[in-house]
């Protein structure tokens, strides 16, 4: 039996049988079935745990190499990789353009629609040009249904420049996209609540795996120490703070001396937890965490273990 025409093959755009009555549900109702349609999310990602695991080796590759990792969306998908990419910095202490997000229709579309952006190939090709993408950069497209037009574009062009490349979607994509890429994370979390809006479960399931994009390369590149966030820098009231008590917590001193450490470090927490434990200035500091590839472990030790649980043995 054919499939009626009005039936479209992506998964993202299917009708969700579990809400066909969502319309004429109580507010409760509503929120119980949205609940229960999120709460398929986590294990849909998990079962993509070693693409994910691939996509974070292809970035910590490309920022050894002196790469990037750029991500490329259009509507949600652009927005979800601009904020992953925004919030490296304040989180990790790297150079804004370590991580990059593009997104089809420019800055202006992160706060509304733009239209037609998401089919422009043209502008796809001009924004990786205008990024500069190399043989060094790991491009990682964001398409929640597979055929965003823009996408498939800037990962052809980044393809054409060298640079690695990964498709991030929530059903599956055309079979010569997804061979032209280096890896594919393919979440499948099902038809949405309400058909083909994707800043649902497939926006929900964007963010977890962006996290675990991002979060995982910076772990494995030296910006975490134990589960310490050490790599940041005290930029606001609320990350001094939080460094502050980072320092007081693995040197066991008080806030003044802390305080003190970190400015001495120049906003570093990282610096400023090795020259404290190792009573030394900011030269020999910077040089025991440079020999150490950034590892705060390896120049000092392992860390206090979290409150309530007991530290291991070796």
């Amino acid at each position: 039996m054919n499939t009626p025409e009005f039936r479209d093959p992506r998964l993202t755009e299917q009708r969700n049988p579990r809400t066909g009555r969502i319309d004429v549900a109580s507010s409760l109702e509503i929120v119980d079935l949205l609940n229960a349609e999120d709460a398929l999310v986590a294990p849909a990602v998990h079962l993509e745990r070693e693409r994910i695991a691939q996509a974070i080796d292809l970035a910590v590759r490309a920022f050894e190499h002196g790469g990037r990792l750029i991500y490329a969306g259009a509507g949600t998908s652009g927005r979800l990789g601009v904020l992953d990419a925004s919030e490296c910095p304040p989180t990790f202490g790297t150079p804004p353009d370590m991580v990059v997000g593009i997104i089809a229709g420019g800055p202006e579309a992160l706060v509304r629609s733009v239209e037609g952006a998401e089919d422009d190939v043209g502008l796809a090709g001009v924004a990786i040009e205008h990024a500069a993408v190399n043989a060094q950069d790991f491009v990682l497209g964001i398409a929640a249904s597979g055929t965003t037009p823009f996408v498939r574009a800037a990962l052809d062009c980044a393809r054409s420049r060298g640079a690695a490349t990964g498709l991030l979607s929530c059903t599956d994509p055309p079979s010569e996209v997804a061979a032209r890429c280096d890896v594919v994370i393919l979440p499948k979390v099902g038809p949405e609540a309400i058909t083909g809006s994707t800043r649902l479960k497939a926006g929900t399931a964007t963010k977890l795996v962006l996290n675990a994009v991002t979060t995982g390369a910076m772990i494995r590149l030296g910006k975490v120490y134990g589960n310490l966030m050490v790599d940041l820098m005290a930029t606001s009231a609320k990350l001094r703070d939080r460094g502050e008590r980072i320092v007081m917590e693995v040197c066991r001193v008080e806030r003044a001396r802390a305080r003190q450490a970190i400015h001495a470090a120049g906003g570093s927490v990282k610096l400023a937890i090795v020259m404290a434990r190792l009573d030394v200035g900011e030269g020999d500091a910077r040089r025991a965490l440079e020999q150490s590839h950034g590892s705060v472990r390896r120049v000092i030790g392992d860390p206090p273990p979290p409150p309530g649980r007991p530290a291991t043995t070796s």
